[in-house]
């Protein structure tokens, strides 16, 4: 029978064919979606070539602005306060009078060492006095003896009367020791005299707290009345000139750090006008827990305003690396414990180890091992990347197709 003949036979063949084409469009769809969106899509990436050039690394760090010499500024001996002069914030001179400690008897002990000191000397003027007339005596001695024993010996004058000249010089000489012996004693007594005012001058002194340098006050630690003990700080300062910044950086990114390196010092209070200085010291002890390196880094020209306590950021200039095979920081992928790329090969993923070494600031790492000049990399994936994955390199995965 034919078909075409019958309208009924006609209409159910048509709508037969309808439900295959829309079958067929129904699996292209699910074919295309999957290939697009589902498990079987591919991941679009964007490559990078390894390449050899220089690198001029740098090294960032946060740190935290102190000053190199900071004072505290308290007596020698206990004692209380009497009256404090400068404020916290204050300028001051060296040898400016910041505060003073109460007296108490330092005055009169003064003025009895004083005195004691103008008596010893009235001694040894006095002493001085007498050894002279003993001289004098000495010397009259002498002569008297000298010319009677001659006489004595002519038989002029009788031996008793020669004994009893010699017996006078004998006493003059020991007038004379005895008058030196109380000078010198005298002198002894002045200069400790002398030695005991001027401990007691020192002593008065101390109280007196003067500014060693031209510096800033930065603390008020005791007020007037306050009892301090030997040492405690009356007043703190610091001398805005040693101002530096005491920087933490990275230990595995710090080799070739050295006194001397530029260094950009950007001040939490201006982030927008990095400050130029240099590396002055490395110090000899790392932090182990942390594992940074610690860099003393100090102004070229210290701003105005700045301050104790204040956080900065640093980035220190790195000599310059030659030579180098260089990759983005941005294709770096960690997998356990090993860092590494993504490498494209012939259309394939293979997850590659690196080691590297120094950084740029233009986002550009030094590779020490791992790949080659020329290796094509991942640079960026719209997914995370696997073993298996199928990728699609395009220039960018801003916009294009999905």
């Amino acid at each position: 029978m034919n078909i075409l003949k019958d309208p009924q036979s006609y209409r159910r063949a048509a709508k037969g064919a309808l439900w295959v084409a829309a079958g067929v469009a129904i699996l292209l769809g699910f074919g295309w979606f999957a290939s697009r969106s589902g498990p079987l899509a591919s991941t679009r990436v964007t490559l990078a070539q390894v390449v050899e050039g220089t690198l001029e690394p740098s090294l960032f760090g946060i740190g935290v602005v102190e000053a190199r010499r900071a004072y505290f500024i308290g007596p020698t001996t206990a004692g209380r306060v009497q009256r404090v002069l400068v404020d916290v914030g204050d300028h001051v001179r060296a040898g400016q009078l910041l505060a003073e400690m109460d007296a108490v008897d330092l005055d009169a002990r003064l003025a009895s060492s004083s005195a004691a000191v103008a008596r010893a000397r009235s001694a040894v003027a006095a002493a001085q006095a007498q050894v002279r007339d003993a001289h004098s005596r000495l010397a009259l001695a002498e002569g008297d003896a000298a010319r009677y024993v001659d006489l004595g010996r002519q038989n002029f004058v009788s031996i008793s009367v020669v004994d009893a000249k010699l017996q006078l010089l004998h006493s003059a000489r020991a007038q004379l020791a005895a008058v030196e012996s109380a000078l010198a004693g005298a002198r002894e007594d002045q200069v400790r005299l002398e030695a005991e005012r001027e401990a007691a001058r020192q002593q008065r002194g101390n109280i007196r707290l003067q500014a060693p340098f031209d510096g800033i006050v930065t603390a008020r630690v005791a007020e007037p009345g306050s009892t301090v003990v030997a040492g405690q700080a009356v007043i703190k300062l610091f001398d805005p000139g040693s101002l530096w910044v005491t920087s933490r950086l990275d230990q595995s990114r710090a080799a070739g750090l050295g006194p001397g390196l530029p260094v950009q010092i950007t001040l939490r209070s201006s982030s927008h006008a990095p400050v130029p200085g240099r590396v002055a010291r490395i110090d000899p002890a790392s932090d182990s827990i942390t594992e940074e390196r610690i860099a003393q880094v100090t102004f070229d020209s210290p701003p105005a305003g700045l301050s104790t306590g204040e956080m900065a950021e640093v980035l220190v200039r790195l000599p310059a690396v030659h030579g180098a095979l260089l990759v983005s920081n941005a294709a770096l992928r960690q997998r356990g414990a090993h860092t590494g790329v993504w490498a494209h090969q012939e259309g394939k993923l293979r997850f590659v180890s690196i080691d590297v070494g120094a950084e740029g600031d233009n986002g550009m790492l030094q590779v020490t091992r791992g790949l080659k000049a020329g290796d094509a990399v991942v640079i960026h994936s719209e997914a995370e990347l696997g073993e298996g994955s199928r990728v699609r390199v395009v220039d960018s995965l801003i916009g294009g197709p999905q």
